[in-house]
């Protein structure tokens, strides 16, 4: 599932971008490739990350990921309910199972993102 409306990364994060925040998390692509997700590292708030820096980890019963970060930007906000439910990105990735929010401190970073569409196609390619 593609969520119309959020940008997107090669690496399967998304973006949900309103005014100067974003919401990001990892696409429904990434947790199907993933698995059943059984924990999650949080990014400090606070903390400032520049685009494909790391964010944060997810790992499943197959594997852990980095999750990178598609904008550059200052966490102001964690999903907390993920420490104790990390399930929450399996059962529904773009809404309960959101990573963090972050001030975009380089609104250029956006454009290096891909629409719906442009994700679309990249996965049909792979």
């Amino acid at each position: 599932m593609i969520i119309e409306g959020l940008y997107y990364t090669k690496d399967h994060e998304w973006a949900k971008i309103e005014g100067q925040t974003a919401t990001i998390g990892i696409t429904d692509y990434a947790q199907e490739q993933l698995g059943e997700i059984t924990f999650v590292e949080l990014p400090e708030i606070g903390k400032k990350a520049e685009q494909k820096s790391e964010l944060a980890v997810v790992e499943s019963s197959k594997a852990a990921s980095d999750v990178y970060s598609p904008v550059s930007g200052e966490i102001t906000g964690t999903n907390s309910d993920l420490e104790s439910a990390p399930e929450k990105i399996n059962e529904d990735c773009y809404n309960t199972g959101w990573i963090c929010t972050m001030k975009i401190t380089d609104e250029s970073t956006i454009d290096n993102l891909m629409d719906s569409k442009q994700y679309e196609a990249y996965l049909k390619g792979m």
